[in-house]
């Protein structure tokens, strides 16, 4: 019998909790606090993280930041995107890919994604590009890279700036390379459900000097290094990433390698476990990626060989067996702040004014992923082989007791 209809789950050992740590958090911490120094600005804990960090991705510069949100504010700020600008983005992704376009003051252009890797679709966003565009921000949806090849090649080819939202892909690789080195910069956040964390933190990556000065300027109020503390340059705010939390992140970046490993072969099992069950379609693991970070497992579920039950229904059994659940991420352009017109209120009155297309455009691969995936959570990837074969076991089980679930 079905957990959810009171039988016994399918899940018999917990998951590894998250976050991870041990006495080497602790003793990070503890030396911050003894050293009184708290602050970037005089400290040197936050500066080791954010060098290490760009060396394990093979990047020359590393800036950390407040979160991933404002990594990618910081990114538009720095290259110049503008008032009646228009940056290309995903459809499917988490809203601040695009609130952090409307920041800048300029249009969010959702495109769609593509139906194996749920990230977006180079043919797609060539379409979409028109004079005002500047840019193009690809997200690496669930830790799988996106074609970053075809996408650097329509940059390239429109002459515009290509920005990677790494915040599900600390670790993947995509043609031998890590993740945030192809576009202009790589953002990434530490929010306490992502690969590593210090409960949140972000970090921009990059390779152009040039850019690296005008991110870092933009993230500390304006200021350059080596200047005068008063002196501000350009637009910047306060995104400065505390010692505390360089400290910690220093630390779980020893851990990720292994970590990253783990996820990726885990997954790699699950794929050839769910290769031959019905109506399972996991997110495509591309050739040219060689490792994926896995922020989290995707699949698709197809409703008609699970009794006909809903994405829901199946969400809420799986869950009663002790598989966990990241919730998918519903279609941007149907978010309330795009259909009751309040992201208006960031664009400049011409920009406002015009009609907007995407707001009653269709984005069939967004919908589908969206509405019909499962997500297994990053840290369910760090068990063992068991751990895989129970979640297998429980997709099993649900099947097989669908017309149940489908009664009731």
């Amino acid at each position: 019998m079905l957990a959810l209809l009171g039988g016994s789950p399918a899940k018999t050992k917990p998951f590894p909790s998250w976050p991870i740590w041990d006495d080497q958090e602790r003793r990070a911490v503890n030396e911050v606090l003894e050293s009184n120094v708290w602050w970037r600005t005089p400290g040197t804990r936050t500066k080791a993280f954010e060098e290490a960090f760009a060396e394990f991705h093979g990047a020359r510069f590393g800036i950390a930041c407040t979160n991933g949100t404002h990594a990618l504010e910081i990114v538009l700020a720095a290259i110049g995107i503008r008032p009646g600008d228009e940056v290309i983005v995903p459809d499917y992704t988490f809203v601040a890919t695009a609130s952090a376009v409307l920041f800048a003051g300029a249009m969010p252009v959702m495109v769609d994604v593509t139906a194996d890797t749920y990230c977006l679709d180079p043919a797609l966003v060539e379409r979409a590009i028109t004079e005002r565009t500047k840019a193009i921000i690809a997200v690496h949806m669930g830790g799988h890279p996106a074609d970053l090849e075809a996408l650097a090649a329509v940059a390239e080819k429109h002459n515009l700036l290509l920005v990677e939202d790494c915040a599900h892909a600390h670790g993947s690789e995509f043609q031998g390379k890590r993740v945030g080195n192809v576009g202009v910069a790589g953002t990434f956040s530490f929010q306490q459900s992502k690969l590593m964390t210090a409960g949140e933190g972000g970090v921009i990556i990059c390779n152009d000097a040039d850019v690296e000065r005008k991110i870092r300027s933009v993230h500390d109020c304006g200021r350059l290094p080596g200047e005068w503390f008063y002196s501000h340059f350009m637009y910047g705010s306060n995104y400065r990433l505390s010692e505390w939390q360089g400290a910690i992140l220093h630390v779980q970046l020893g851990r990720l390698d292994e970590q990253t490993a783990r996820r990726h072969q885990n997954a790699r099992l699950l794929d050839e476990l769910l290769a031959d069950v019905e109506g399972i379609t996991p997110q495509r693991l591309d050739p040219r990626c060689g490792r994926n970070g896995h922020y989290a497992y995707i699949f698709h579920v197809d409703s008609a060989a699970f009794a006909g039950i809903s994405t829901e229904r199946f969400i809420e059994a799986m869950q009663a067996e002790g598989i966990p659940n990241q919730a998918a991420y519903p279609p941007v352009h149907a978010l309330d702040m795009f259909q009751n017109g309040s992201y208006k209120q960031r664009l400049c009155p011409d920009q406002a004014a015009e009609p907007h297309s995407f707001l009653k455009a269709e984005f069939p691969v967004t919908d589908r992923a969206a509405w019909q995936t499962y997500w297994i959570p990053q840290f369910a990837l760090l068990g063992d082989e068991q751990d895989m074969h129970e979640i297998v076991a429980a997709i099993r089980k649900i099947q097989q007791h669908a017309g149940d679930l489908a009664e009731k």
